[in-house]
């Protein structure tokens, strides 16, 4: 694909109104991988005009949901044809290393089939009848697409995080203008692509690239937008929730997370220690839901830190497309120095560094860094309450079940939580009083498409994945009928 430099607007590539570019870059050398388009309010503008055509003229809302699908599973099609060539583009746009791009290329896929599945049950399912007390009348409640929707992505899993926008609104019926992240925008054109092959009409979905300010303010601020989906950052989804009622647009957004793991000391080290690092160093730590806060049981403390330390400093880390490498760069220097911030004020706060923190010694450029490893962190302090974005977990011991509790639950977040126990009624119980909305037992991390997502607090509003994402894409209409033959009489006698 070599339309990088373009925009994707009412099935065709052009150019940007202004002719803006900007660089997207390599994490893990620091080098220009290309010119990427840079669209304004402009092009925004035009991208929703063509999704609103789409929308008011176009066949795609009134086509059935089975029609749909074959569409949503030729895009399901397209991204395996290019699962290679895609997962190797997000590594040099993102940086994570090469099997976790594959696992996200492939999870991609099975976004839109599921989706696809959805559709096609859609069509059985689109009215349901509704009994009524009065005989003379009857009612249908009836599913309908929201209308035009504009979707706004992060940069730590480009093309799936499109996924769980793009596929739901494209079952329900909708039309999409999506702006993805200016750090990592290259796999969002390669989807334009991919959709356009697969015989999307035009402007069903429309991809720009810019800069937050410049497209993604546009995008979030337009009348023409009925329904805004957003993940990403606490304080940007609050100016976009801002922006949104100003037209009490619908919206949905998944926010930031401080996830606590509890860990009961009846649990075996190894793999208390394995689900640890899977649940913060996972692509980087740059994972909302990445359970950063680890409380472990006291008698467990002491010899979990210890193989926890060991088995972190074992970890191969250097660019994603070498072999074995299992934590890549952080994604840009931005970000990269919000780290080294974060891993400098914890130190400042009290809390104990016992591994990382620092540039790798064989990484002389990227931005590369040993993950971090924090114990005895204060409850009041900043690393403790606050999301960081990168590998740096922090540890405190707990006593009993209800200390792990209150301690887990209080926090301003709620997206994810976890907890590790043999007594699996008291994993089940916890469970069920962590103040989050996903909740993972003796894991951390996996996630499903089939599965509602999204967060208490304010780590966001409503849910995506599973039926729960299509639903977000649809609205409600009641029908109801008079069918009787007799007057209605309340005027006329």
């Amino acid at each position: 694909m070599k339309f990088h430099d373009q925009l994707y607007i009412d099935g065709q590539w052009v150019r940007p109104q202004q002719g803006g570019t900007f660089a997207t870059i390599d994490p893990s050398d620091e080098s220009v991988i290309t010119q990427v388009a840079a669209a304004t309010a402009q092009d925004v503008d035009l991208a929703v005009k063509a999704a609103r055509r789409a929308f008011d003229e176009g066949p795609w809302p009134h086509m059935s949901g089975a029609e749909r699908a074959t569409i949503l599973r030729a895009i399901a099609s397209g991204i395996r044809e290019r699962q290679d060539d895609l997962a190797a583009l997000e590594v040099r746009d993102n940086g994570k290393p090469l099997p976790e791009a594959l696992w996200d290329i492939g999870d991609t896929a099975g976004c839109f089939d599921f989706y696809a599945d959805l559709a096609d049950d859609l069509d059985g399912h689109r009215e349901q009848n509704i009994a009524l007390a009065d005989e003379r009348f009857t009612s249908v409640a009836r599913k309908e697409p929201v209308g035009r929707a504009g979707a706004i992505i992060p940069w730590n899993f480009p093309l799936l995080m499109a996924a769980w926008k793009v596929a739901p609104a494209l079952a329900a019926g909708c039309c999409m203008v999506l702006k993805p992240s200016e750090l990592t925008p290259l796999t969002a054109l390669e989807l334009a692509d991919i959709a356009h092959q697969a015989g999307l009409p035009a402007g069903v979905l429309n991809v720009v690239t810019g800069l937050g300010q410049d497209a993604g303010a546009p995008l979030s601020e337009h009348p023409g937008i009925d329904k805004l989906a957003f993940t990403g950052s606490v304080p940007t989804g609050t100016r976009i929730m801002q922006a949104a009622a100003r037209d009490i647009k619908n919206i949905s957004l998944d926010l930031g997370g401080k996830s606590p793991f509890i860990i009961f000391d009846d649990r075996d080290i190894e793999a208390a220690v394995e689900w640890i690092m899977f649940g913060i160093f996972w692509n980087q730590g740059e994972v909302c839901s990445a359970t950063s806060r680890v409380l472990v049981q006291r008698d467990l403390y002491e010899p979990l830190l210890k193989r926890l330390v060991e088995q972190t400093e074992r970890l191969s880390i250097g660019n994603g497309m070498e072999e074995g490498v299992l934590l890549g760069p952080l994604v840009s220097r931005g970000q990269y120095d919000k780290v080294l911030a974060a891993i400098a004020r914890g130190r400042e706060e009290g809390a104990t560094l016992l591994t990382g923190g620092t540039r790798p010694a064989n990484c002389d450029k990227g931005y590369f860094l040993t993950p971090a490893i924090f114990a005895d962190v204060p409850e009041d302090s900043w690393i403790w309450k606050e999301e960081i974005f990168g590998p740096v977990v922090c540890v405190r011991p707990f006593d009993d079940e209800a200390d792990a509790l209150r301690s887990a639950n209080d926090s301003r977040f709620g997206l994810a939580a976890a907890v590790m126990s043999r007594d699996l009624e008291r994993a089940e119980r916890v469970a069920r009083r962590l103040r989050a909305g996903i909740v993972w037992i003796n894991c951390s991390q996996p996630t499903f498409t089939e599965a509602p997502w999204g967060g208490y607090k304010q780590s966001g509003i409503g849910r995506e994945l599973g039926e729960w994402g299509l639903n977000n894409y649809l609205e409600t209409k009641q029908i109801t009928r008079y069918d009787s033959e007799q007057p209605w009489g309340w005027y006329i006698k």
